[in-house]
């Protein structure tokens, strides 16, 4: 399996994007978990199906690059949505991101239908995008996640001061002049992007994993920031890695779900086992006291 890794150019090339999908949604993912944006990420990922159907009906093509925008336009507006509701409603964020979460994914399941009696071909294979499949990845797919992926890295990287006291300390960096409202739009789009370079890989439906689960394993073994979106990416890389190989070892084992069963083993793992925060630790710390007064 390891030696098909290097000569076997599907299995290469699906292995390098579920790897570089893995590092972009675990460091990204780890800024949304911190700001308690995990709902979030997941409103927005289903509220990208009706733009890539919308993409498609506009544009009649399924490049990837054409359904990207249309995925990434549609998450926007969802996130605007969700932004105008809270701040003009009574509704809480939560019931918010309920909402637009079940109208966006129930109207792009309306469009998918409707689309997919076409009586042309055109339209074959857009229902790959509600749970991915890996296997399709070309080469253009992956130089393309790659020319869209680094430069959010990039980004994130030469605003960590600014987003790191975001995160933890919304009002403080208010009080010290950070333009918050400009950060807020940069972090989300940062968030659109990682969600955006999912779709093909695990889909709709599967994509906020990709951005909670990295997250929510990492913070289990480090307080640090920098350690923790380090080993977020690390963790998605890794889950990236072993998802692919096993589904390439086991004769229709979809790729995408096997990508996110492993980071959801992984984060339950972290959950248990964690030397600070695990909960065995935890466990064994508090029954500690009872053995020694027994």
């Amino acid at each position: 399996m390891f030696d098909d890794l290097f000569t076997d150019y599907t299995l290469r090339t699906v292995v390098l994007g579920s790897t570089l999908l893995g590092i972009v949604s675990g460091m990204v993912g780890a800024f949304a978990v911190l700001r308690r944006q995990s709902l979030l990420g997941d409103a927005m990922s289903h509220a990208a199906l009706p733009g890539i159907v919308l993409a498609f009906i506009v544009t009649g093509s399924r490049e990837p690059l054409a359904l990207m925008i249309g995925a990434a336009l549609a998450c926007w507006i969802g996130a605007l949505l969700v932004m105008s509701i809270v701040r003009t409603t009574r509704l809480k964020s939560d019931s918010a991101l309920g909402l637009i979460l079940a109208t966006f994914f129930g109207a792009g399941l309306v469009l998918l239908t409707w689309v997919q009696q076409w009586p042309t071909a055109a339209q074959a294979g857009l229902d790959r995008y509600l749970f991915g499949q890996t296997a399709t990845l070309l080469e253009r797919d992956v130089i393309a996640m790659a020319i869209i992926g680094l430069p959010t890295l990039l980004i994130l990287a030469l605003f960590w001061k600014e987003c790191a006291i975001l995160a933890f300390d919304p009002d403080f960096a208010s009080t010290i002049g950070l333009p918050v409202r400009l950060l807020d739009v940069l972090l989300t789009s940062l968030l659109v992007v990682a969600i955006i370079i999912g779709l093909q890989t695990v889909g709709v439906v599967l994509m906020s994993a990709m951005l909670v689960a990295p997250a929510a394993a990492a913070r289990q073994w480090t307080d640090r920031l920098g350690v923790m979106v380090a080993l977020s990416g690390l963790f998605g890389a890794s889950a990236g890695v072993v998802g692919t190989l096993l589904s390439g070892a086991v004769a229709r084992l979809p790729t995408g779900p096997m990508i996110v069963v492993c980071i959801s083993v992984l984060a339950f793992a972290s959950l248990l086992l964690a030397p600070r925060r695990g909960l065995v630790w935890a466990w064994l710390r508090n029954a500690r006291p009872i053995v020694m007064h027994r």
